[in-house]
């Protein structure tokens, strides 16, 4: 009986530490992910504020109207 339970111990942290080089690994993804999309938002930031106003709409505002 004793036996039996030492190799279920053995085989069930196997299995965990298996569990746990998953999850890193999914976490690593989900974060390259995260950090792709903020660059490609970033890049759309970039370029949206370095574009130029539409015509008649100007950078100041007047305070007569």
């Amino acid at each position: 009986m004793i036996v039996a339970m030492e190799t279920d111990l053995a085989s069930q942290i196997t299995s965990l530490q298996n569990n746990r080089g998953q999850f890193s690994a999914q976490i690593a993804v989900v974060k390259k992910n995260h950090e792709m999309d903020m660059a490609a938002i970033q890049m759309v930031d970039d370029v949206a504020r370095s574009a130029p106003p539409p015509a008649g709409q100007g950078t100041k505002v007047d305070k007569t109207a």
